[in-house]
This record gives C-alpha cells, sequence and structure tokens, in this order.
C-alpha cells in the first residue's frame, strides 16, 4: 500500500543556508536491537576556509565501554541526565561505518582512510569523532556529495536514546558531519554534559519499522509503504521530509496513542500538533497540548514566530530515560500516572521542551561550547511562561519510589526562585566562569551554572531594565540569529545597541567571572537622642560581585527611607534623625538582584522577636526548602 500524505503546507522560501543536507534510508530490526542505514549528504563550504578534510560525529560511540570521554566523565556524578547504562555488551551501543566514498564532483573510495581523533582531551579510547582526509580539497563556495553506509547497535536507555521493551526512541544516530568554521573543524567528543552542534539543511529520511507500529518524527510524513519482506516478517517504511533544521530524531512503538490538535493565534501562523502518548496517560492528553499552545503563544509573541507548521509531542515510556528532550519540530515530555491539578506535571517539561524549538531549534548556538546560550535563555523563558498561566504552581513531592504525589496547598513555587533555580545557582556558583566552553565545566555542577545562573541574571536584567528592554533584547537577538549560529558576543552586541548603553560591567560578573553578588545589613541602631532618634544602618557587601541596590529603612510611625546605593564600596553607612524609632533596615527590598546567593542577611528589623517572626521565619525556611526540591527534581 502507498499512501502520500502531509499535514502542513510547503514551506515559501529558503530559511537557512542549508549547506548540509541528508538523505536517509534506514531499516530497524527490533529484535536485535540494530538499524542498517545509508546517507547522502551534499555538504557546501560556507567559510572562508578551504576543506582539506572531514569530520563527523558517531555520538553512539560513546557507550561501547566504560573508557570512552562520556563515560569517564559520568563516573565523576556528571550524572547526564538518564538512566545509567548497563554494563553487559548485548546493552551497548556501537555505530560502525562500513562504507565512505564521494560521489560527486568525482567519485573517489576513502573507507580506507578513515581514523578517530581526540580533539578535546586526547583519550584515544575515545571514538565519536570520526576524520577522513580528502583526495581534493574543497574551497570556499565548494560543494560535494558523500555516501555513507553503517550499522548501529541500539543501547539499553542512556541519554535519552535507546529501546526498552517495544519502546525506541533514536536519537543522534546516524553518522553527522560536524560545523566547518573559518578557524577549521567544530566537531567535539561526546560529553555526559553537554549536547549538539550542526549545521542547518534538509532532511529527507525513509525509516523502516514493523507493520503496525507507529512512527513519530522530525518533519512531515510524505510516504507511507508496506511491504512484506517474507510471511513472518511484514514492515512499513515512512519517509519523512523537513527543511531547514539541523538534526532528525524519531521513534516508535506499537504502544503509542495517537492524538491530534491545532494552535490557532490571531497573529502567529497556525500549527498542527501531533501527541504519541502513552496508554497509561490517556487522560493527560489535553494538558500536553494545552502546555505546548502555552509555548508557541508567548514564545511567539515575545521572540518570534514558529515557523514549521507542525510539531511532535512524545510522552515516553516508563523507565526509557527519554523524557525531556529537544528534536527539530519533535521534543519528549515527561509524566507520570498520577499528575495532580494546580502542579505542573506535565506541563513544566512539555513548555521547556516545546521552549527549546526557539532556543536550540531555531537559534541555532554551539551547545558544546555556550550550551546556557539555549538552555539558560530556555529555563528563563520557561518560567516567565508559565508563571501567565499556571498560578498558583503549588510544590508536589513525590514518595513510595515516586509514584504518589503529595500536594503542598500552602507552598507555591515562585518564578523568581524555585522555576529560575537559585538554590543550585546557590550551592554551585563559584563552580565555573560560565565563559568556559561548557564541556570543560565541573560535571556535576554543570547544570547549574548553564541553566539557573543564566536564567537569574536574565530575569534580574528584567526586574532591573523592565520586561520591555529585555523583550526588545530578546526578540531582535532571535531574529538576527534565527537559522545561523550565534556566538556570546553577539547576544551582547544586540544588549548595547537595543540599550542604547553599554552594560559590559554586568556581564564582565556574570559571564566572564565566577563572582558572587551577596548585599546584607550588616547593623542596626536606633536610640533616643534628647527628642529625637539617631538610627545608623550600616550595610555590606559581602560578595565580590557589584551591582546597584536599594536600601530601605522603614520607622514605627510608618515613614520611610529609600537609599540608593551602587553597591561598589565594601561598606555604607545612613544616618538619620527621626522623631520614631527605626523599625527595620532591607538591601534590595523589591528582589532586582535575583542572583544574591544569602537572603538571609539581607534585613535586619528592631522589632522583639516573637510568634510573628517565627512565623515568618519559617515561610523563609519553607520557601528555600521547595527552592532546593524543586533543583534537585530538575537535574536528576
Amino acid at each position: 500500500m502507498l499512501l502520500v500524505a502531509s499535514t502542513a503546507a510547503a514551506q515559501p522560501a529558503q530559511l537557512s543556508p542549508r549547506n548540509a543536507n541528508y538523505t536517509i534510508d534506514a531499516t530497524l530490526d527490533a529484535a536485535s536491537h540494530t538499524i542498517t542505514g545509508s546517507e547522502l549528504i551534499t555538504w557546501r563550504n560556507i567559510t572562508t576556509r578551504t576543506a582539506t578534510d572531514l569530520q563527523f560525529h558517531l555520538y553512539w560511540n560513546a557507550w561501547k565501554h566504560d573508557r570512552t570521554t562520556f563515560m569517564r566523565e559520568r563516573a565523576r556524578g556528571s550524572g547526564g541526565g538518564a538512566n545509567q547504562p548497563a554494563r553487559t555488551d548485548a546493552d551497548r551501543s556501537r555505530i560502525d561505518v562500513t562504507s565512505l566514498k564521494l560521489t560527486s564532483p568525482a567519485t573517489a573510495e576513502i573507507t580506507t582512510q578513515i581514523h578517530f581523533i581526540q580533539p578535546d582531551d586526547g583519550n584515544t579510547d575515545d571514538e565519536t569523532v570520526m576524520a577522513v582526509p580528502l583526495p581534493q580539497p574543497v574551497a570556499p563556495g565548494g560543494s560535494m556529495t558523500i555516501e555513507v553506509k553503517w550499522t548501529a547497535h541500539i543501547p539499553r536507555p542512556v541519554a535519552r536514546t535507546g529501546v526498552i521493551g517495544n519502546y525506541f526512541f533514536i536519537a543522534q544516530w546516524f553518522p553527522k558531519l560536524g560545523v566547518l568554521q573559518d578557524d577549521g573543524w567544530n566537531c567535539h567528543q561526546f560529553h555526559a554534559h553537554t549536547e549538539f552542534f550542526s549545521d542547518y539543511g534538509v532532511y529527507d529520511v525513509s525509516l523502516t519499522v514493523p507493520q503496525g507500529w507507529t512512527l513519530g518524527a522530525t518533519g512531515v510524513q510524505r510516504e507511507r509503504r508496506d511491504r512484506a519482506d517474507r510471511a513472518d516478517r511484514r514492515t512499513t517504511t515512512h519517509r519523512y521530509y523537513q527543511e531547514d533544521v539541523h538534526d532528525f530524531a524519531w521513534t516508535t512503538s506499537p504502544d503509542y496513542i495517537v492524538r491530534t490538535a491545532r494552535f490557532d493565534h490571531g497573529t502567529l501562523p497556525a500549527v498542527d500538533m501531533r501527541l504519541l502518548l502513552q496508554p497509561e496517560h490517556e487522560n493527560q492528553a489535553d494538558r500536553h497540548f494545552d502546555a505546548t499552545r502555552v509555548t508557541l503563544k508567548y514564545y511567539g509573541e515575545w521572540f518570534g514566530a514558529y515557523p514549521y507548521g507542525h510539531i511532535t509531542i512524545v510522552d515516553p515510556a516508563y523507565q526509557s530515560g527519554a523524557g525531556g528532550m529537544e528534536y527539530p519540530t519533535l521534543f519528549t515530555a515527561g509524566t507520570r500516572w498520577l499528575a495532580p491539578d494546580r502542579v505542573t506535571t506535565p506541563e513544566g517539561v512539555t513548555v521547556h521542551e516545546a521552549g527549546h524549538q526557539f532556543w536550540y531549534g531555531l537559534v541555532g548556538n554551539n551547545e558544546f561550547e555556550d550550551a546556557w546560550m539555549d538552555e539558560g535563555f530556555n529555563t528563563f523563558s520557561t518560567a516567565r511562561a508559565i508563571a501567565q498561566v499556571y498560578d498558583p504552581n503549588y510544590l508536589a513531592v513525590r514518595y513510595f519510589g515516586g509514584f504518589i504525589p503529595w500536594v503542598f496547598n500552602d507552598i507555591v513555587l515562585t518564578r523568581e526562585t524555585a522555576s529560575n533555580g537559585l538554590a543550585g545557582y546557590r550551592r554551585d556558583a563559584k563552580a565555573d566562569t560560565q565563559s568556559t566552553p561548557t564541556y570543560r565545566y565541573y560535571p556535576p555542577t554543570s547544570g547549574s551554572i548553564t541553566y539557573s545562573k543564566t536564567a537569574l541574571w536574565l530575569n534580574t536584567m528584567e526586574r532591573w531594565l523592565g520586561w520591555p528592554a529585555l523583550q526588545k533584547i530578546m526578540s531582535t537577538h532571535f531574529e538576527r540569529w534565527k537559522f545561523k549560529h550565534p556566538k556570546p558576543a553577539d547576544f551582547f552586541d544586540v544588549t548595547t545597541e537595543v540599550l542604547g548603553r553599554n552594560i559590559g560591567w554586568y556581564f564582565d560578573q556574570v559571564y566572564r567571572r565566577s563572582d558572587v553578588f551577596d548585599y546584607g545589613v550588616q547593623d542596626l541602631k536606633s536610640s533616643r537622642e534628647n527628642d529625637q532618634y539617631r538610627t545608623t544602618v550600616v550595610v555590606r557587601r559581602y560578595g565580590e560581585a557589584t551591582f546597584p541596590v536599594d536600601v530601605l529603612v522603614t520607622f514605627k510611625n510608618g515613614e520611610r527611607a529609600t537609599e540608593h546605593w551602587d553597591g561598589k564600596d565594601r561598606w555604607t553607612l545612613y544616618a538619620y534623625d527621626r522623631p520614631a524609632q527605626a523599625l527595620s533596615a532591607e538591601v534590595d527590598p523589591n528582589r532586582v538582584l535575583l542572583l544574591d546567593v544569602n537572603l538571609t542577611n539581607n534585613s535586619r528589623t528592631l522589632e522583639p522577636k516573637g510568634p510573628a517572626a517565627a512565623t515568618k521565619w519559617s515561610l523563609k525556611w519553607m520557601v528555600w526548602l521547595q527552592d532546593q526540591l524543586l533543583s534537585w527534581a530538575f537535574f536528576v
């Protein structure tokens, strides 16, 4: 049977450079957990540098044995965000290139020239980067076609890919070219705490899987063919096509329930939504769709429109390790059998991963080197989008192995602290300088620097400069760099352009150094002198970093005095002669500086400590507790 289908109109124009185009034909053997594939890559040199070799990512070789760079880093405690791989050979993975040849501009067989390189750490046991010299160099503007054949063994779930039971989620699964830049190939080894980087192109992918199994993939299905290879083997070949993307992922299982819906908006393009749902989560379909709509609406209004016209939401199988990951036009969510109302499961992860269609999918920064430019931007954007709709958002803690949720209706998760990961940042603030290439971060604390620190300094910018200014900065950056590869300096330049002034002193501290922000009230005294009260307040900068903060002094008669401190000196004294005694003093009363790592020293009071004070501090401790719990849950 031949079926031709398309759920979205053809794209009106070329959106990206399309310099790395893949035509792939792959067959899944579900019984042996293997893929046999071939691909034709049409590659164009868009740099000023002549290419004398080719470099490919072979990501699945990261789990061949325990001596790879990925596995060594994981052993140091990175976790990698997924299940630990099994140690038996049958559950490991590998990808073996069996043939590599050039088909244009001239034919050349170069399989025997294949070798592995380790540009990051020199670990000769790591085979995640394959290199091959070219018989003829490719000059700037030149192009070539490469034919690759390979076989791959699918792992037990690891790093959000693999097989468990009859559920397959297949990502980073084919030999993929690195990115040639003016200074050479950017093709890093696979690290446990970084993700990916590749060029934009057109993907035309034919996938053969067991007949009757549902398949979802990047792009839209253009063709489906049923075949009977033999009496006991019936398969279906699904052909998926997508323009202007930089990756391709897919999933198949006989158990998926398929639901469809649509995103409609007055000014943004309509988007067809397809949800592949686990049977036990069937009653959560609308929650997945609604959360995806929230993302498409707010990210689209704030930054720029989602251009593809379709999106696939995948509800991964239990214990598959595939939840919470992004791929072009397709992402995996993550939920539980019991999902109480007013708790953002599955909404939180759905908004975040759908949001990566913007920060990662459309603005294609280098996740090996500058992961904060997508993960941090998206953590900030996710928290802001959730705050528009899911309010109140209550804390829930799961017991009995994570199955039974208990909702704390008196603890509301706040965008400023919990959703931005203040607890994780507070713990790891000095672990790394953010400008360090991400793959060189200390593995156990990389998430706090990548996700939380960025979200906090962006949210601080919003509270300091105002949302209209930050929204213009981010939307300008989005429009200028979508379908391109921005670097940190490009975002900083946009900030200067939009604001009309340079705030490099701020980026020096939050990006180029690991200094911490910590302001507090060191001393508060207020005593009668004749018919007045003499009040003195000493505020102190305990951290290395500086930021302008307000100091609010409140008096017992209701009067207030607000000082605007530039925060540069180590300490400053303010003195007042007032008819009333002081009640309290507080640094940064409006919580503009969300990067402050110690809130316990921000205020002092002369009010006698009693039940009210106990209540105040118990509530603060509960907020800190929920920050810690949420941060822990996000990174494990």
